[in-house]
């Protein structure tokens, strides 16, 4: 069963949601854990949210956005007030703007999820609990307990995918113009970062299939620099490269920057790079591609890219590990 009842209570100033879905405790708690999985359901589906930060200890933020069918947006963020893993956490939340800076001006609320076994699998009771009468008549007028229950309904798609997660890299094909690759990798979040910064790491493994160099590494690191990648053939029969702007960066867990392809006019695409800390001192690489037109997005995955890539988050590793 998925969403099993939401439910206001005026006088204690609380909206409650129970879910009940017949999968495993740590499975139920995986979907809240992972920001990738979590994303899938935190957001109507007419505005999905995008996860820019998700430390799930007491103390630890997250920072999310959630887009309209317009293009609008609305950000938010949760601060961890307690974290007891598989059992329960509580959040402080709030509104942010565009920025990220906390909205003082809009109402935030207090969220306690509470997950257990059940005889046919797990539950969550997820309990709001608002500052004032105030605040609670505010964000349910401005559609919070609609777009609650739309939105959690769609756990019960999340849990059941229960494909496990390869260690290679995954692609995933999210409408024509953008599509989203996860690789985990062995490293820190720290070590990471460094490796997609520091010009004499990238040209130790950001090299796509053996047989060739990255003899020009011109890495943007501020706001506004622009970089330019270079790669030869070993042999000298070919090269190609790269070039584009930093428009976001937020060390060391997210970078935006244009990407286009040297020596053609082809428009650029739109390229944000999220780095998520996993246990066991291992981060989740997810690239968020933004193609101008599905008809590029095709030609592009046709190049092998991927297998490309995969083969450099092969080497990544090797490089982290020595």
């Amino acid at each position: 069963m998925p969403i099993v009842s939401v439910s206001s209570d005026p006088n204690a100033l609380t909206l409650t949601v129970v879910g009940q879905y017949p999968v495993s405790l740590e499975r139920l708690w995986a979907a809240w854990a992972d920001p990738r999985q979590l994303e899938r359901f935190w957001g109507p589906p007419t505005w999905p949210a995008t996860f820019t930060q998700h430390d799930m200890v007491a103390g630890g933020e997250s920072r999310y956005r959630m887009t309209g069918p317009n293009g609008e947006s609305s950000a938010g963020h949760w601060r961890f007030l307690a974290v007891e893993p598989g059992r329960s956490f509580e959040v402080q939340d709030g509104f942010c703007y565009p920025d990220g800076r906390p909205n003082p001006d809009l109402p935030g609320c207090r969220m306690h999820a509470g997950f257990k076994s059940t005889p046919g699998g797990a539950s969550f009771v997820l309990k709001t609990q608002f500052p004032s009468v105030a605040a609670m008549e505010q964000l349910v007028a401005m559609g919070m307990m609609e777009g609650m229950r739309s939105a959690l309904a769609q756990v019960d798609d999340v849990v059941a995918d229960l494909r496990a997660r390869s260690a290679g890299t995954e692609i995933a094909v999210l409408d024509d113009a953008h599509v989203r690759i996860t690789r985990d990798v062995r490293g820190s979040l720290q070590q990471v970062w460094r490796a997609h910064h520091e010009p004499a790491l990238l040209q130790r493994w950001m090299l796509g299939p053996d047989g060739w160099t990255m003899p020009v590494c011109e890495v943007a690191t501020v706001v506004g620099q622009t970089y330019r990648y270079e790669w030869a053939a070993d042999d000298g029969s070919a090269g190609f490269g790269f070039t584009g702007m930093l428009l976001e960066s937020e060390p060391p867990r997210r970078a935006v920057s244009t990407e286009a392809m040297l020596g053609t006019e082809a428009p650029s695409t739109h390229n944000e790079l999220l780095l998520s800390p996993l246990p066991g001192d291992r981060t989740r690489i997810t690239l968020l591609i933004t193609y101008p037109s599905k008809d590029i997005r095709d030609m592009v995955l046709g190049t092998g890219m991927v297998d490309g890539m995969e083969i450099s988050y092969q080497r990544l590793e090797s490089v982290l590990a020595g």
